[in-house]
C-alpha cells in the first residue's frame, strides 16, 4: 500500500497546528470587519462627519476633537442588513463621551441614511446632533 510509504500524507493536522491555524485566521477575519466598519462602512462616516461639522458638540467636547474605536463586544453596537446602531466613543480637551448612531437603509443593497445621532457626554448632558424629520425621510433636521 502506497500510503503507508508516506504516513504524515494521509494523516490530519495536528490538534495544536490546527487550533493555531484557525486561531489565526478567526482573529484576522475579526481584525478585517473591524477595520472595514470604521474606515468604510457609510453609517459610521455619515455620523462622524455630523459630529465634526456641529458647533454646540464641538465646543462641548473642545479640540481636538478624537474619535476612538468602537468596542465590538457591546451589545449596543448592532449592524444587520438595514439597520445599523453604534455607540461611538469620543473625547476632545474639555470632555469625553459617546456619540450614539442610529441609521438605517431600504434594503439590502440601498444607501443607508442617519436617523438620529445624538452626544451623551459622560456628565449626563445629551446634545442633539442629527434627527431625520418627515414620514418619508425627505427632509433632514440639522439639530
Amino acid at each position: 500500500m502506497m500510503w503507508q510509504k508516506y504516513a504524515g500524507s494521509r494523516r490530519s493536522m495536528p490538534l495544536g497546528a490546527r487550533i493555531l491555524f484557525h486561531g489565526v485566521f478567526y482573529a484576522g477575519g475579526f481584525a478585517i470587519v473591524y477595520y472595514l466598519i470604521q474606515s468604510k462602512a457609510l453609517y459610521y462616516k455619515l455620523a462622524v462627519e455630523q459630529l465634526q461639522s456641529h458647533p454646540e458638540a464641538q465646543e462641548a467636547l473642545g479640540p481636538p476633537l478624537n474619535i476612538h474605536y468602537l468596542k465590538l463586544i457591546d451589545r449596543e453596537n448592532f449592524v444587520d442588513i438595514v439597520d445599523a446602531k453604534l455607540k461611538i466613543p469620543v473625547s476632545g480637551s474639555k470632555s469625553e463621551g459617546l456619540l450614539y448612531v442610529h441609521s438605517s437603509r431600504g434594503g439590502p443593497f440601498q444607501r443607508w441614511h442617519l436617523d438620529e445621532v445624538f452626544l451623551e457626554l459622560k456628565d449626563g448632558q445629551q446634545i442633539p446632533v442629527f434627527k431625520l424629520s418627515g414620514e418619508n425621510g425627505d427632509e433632514v433636521k440639522k439639530e
